[in-house]
């Protein structure tokens, strides 16, 4: 056996990637191996975030060897040149270790730019990034999107006003660059931006476990998830954060089941049921989104998260022995 492969388990959100990578975990163990695993789901990298984002709990935490969370405040959210950085980092000392690291997540931003690189790498001065924060605090989005329009019309074309992060970006890019970031990604999409065999990952073979399901059984998992999350505690840990110096405004609480919660406590939604109904079909929406991305990258092996545990074991073992 070669330590230098890596197991990636991606999938749409509520597709049983935690649990298959702990099966995966505890198989490999059995067979003699030490695995470790290493998170690019966004969410579970901020400490105060915990029922959202359906976090392993602090048992799964203690007795299964992670990296990558909770690792940030929500308060100072991660960038991808960051993850990127800690990514790395984490991998080669895995390697290092003789450790055979298990990727999890679904998040196709981290995914793809673990996998292929990032298209947008501009570092940006702490001097340009507060004075673009005080431009956009004085000036709003639509400042933004009018320089946009002028200067980068393809990102303004593509970018949803709603975005602001993404059109902030964009705009922080031209003014450090003097180019659209629209021209980074186009170069980006000419180097096989699905296929995963190609990548930048020099000296690595990825085994890449896809986990999908039916979509009629899969909206009853995400309802299902949905209610028990409110059940654990959700609203409880929203208003704590509310009440412990957060604005709701930080990117992180900005995403699905947080967003909504926070509009329930501040009585946007008529009735309980409606606000649990919106964050089932926001995250319906996104596994849609996620999907979308993952049916066009390769290569992968394609399983169903419950019927084929054996299947999933066996395959990354067998990949795993001496070739």
């Amino acid at each position: 056996m070669t330590t230098k492969k890596i197991i990636i388990i991606s999938g749409p959100t509520a597709s049983g990637k935690t649990s298959t990578s702990m099966n995966i975990y505890d198989q490999l163990i059995r067979v003699g191996l030490r695995p470790a695993i290493v998170n690019f789901d966004s969410l579970l990298f901020y400490k105060e975030l915990s029922i959202g984002t359906a976090k392993p709990t602090q048992e799964e935490l203690q007795n299964y060897e992670h990296h990558l969370v909770d690792i940030k405040s929500a308060k100072e959210p991660l960038n991808a040149s960051e993850f990127l950085e800690l990514a790395d980092k984490t991998l080669d000392n895995l390697i290092d270790d003789g450790k055979i690291p298990i990727f999890v997540g679904g998040s196709a931003f981290y995914v793809r730019a673990f996998i292929k690189g990032m298209y947008d790498s501009t570092p940006i001065s702490e001097e340009l990034r507060l004075s673009i924060e005080k431009e956009y605090n004085q000036k709003g989005i639509s400042f933004i999107r009018e320089f946009l329009k002028e200067n980068d019309p393809i990102s303004f074309e593509a970018l949803h006003e709603n975005d602001h992060y993404r059109n902030i970006r964009a705009y922080e890019h031209f003014r450090a660059t003097g180019s659209p970031i629209s021209l980074e990604k186009e170069k980006a999409e000419k180097n096989n931006p699905y296929d995963f065999s190609v990548n930048r990952l020099k000296g690595f073979e990825i085994i890449h476990i896809y986990l999908d399901l039916p979509k009629d059984e899969h909206w009853s998992i995400i309802k299902d998830r949905t209610s028990k999350m409110i059940e654990s505690g959700l609203i409880e840990e929203v208003r704590n954060l509310l009440n412990n110096g957060f604005t709701g405004k930080e990117k992180p609480l900005t995403s699905i089941g947080y967003k909504e919660t926070i509009q329930f406590i501040n009585g946007e939604f008529s009735t309980q049921n409606e606000y649990i109904e919106r964050i089932a079909i926001s995250t319906r929406q996104l596994a849609k989104s996620q999907r979308t991305f993952f049916n066009k990258v390769t290569p992968k092996d394609i399983f169903h998260p419950l019927k084929d545990k054996n299947n999933i074991v066996n395959l990354v073992i067998s990949k795993l022995k001496v070739d």
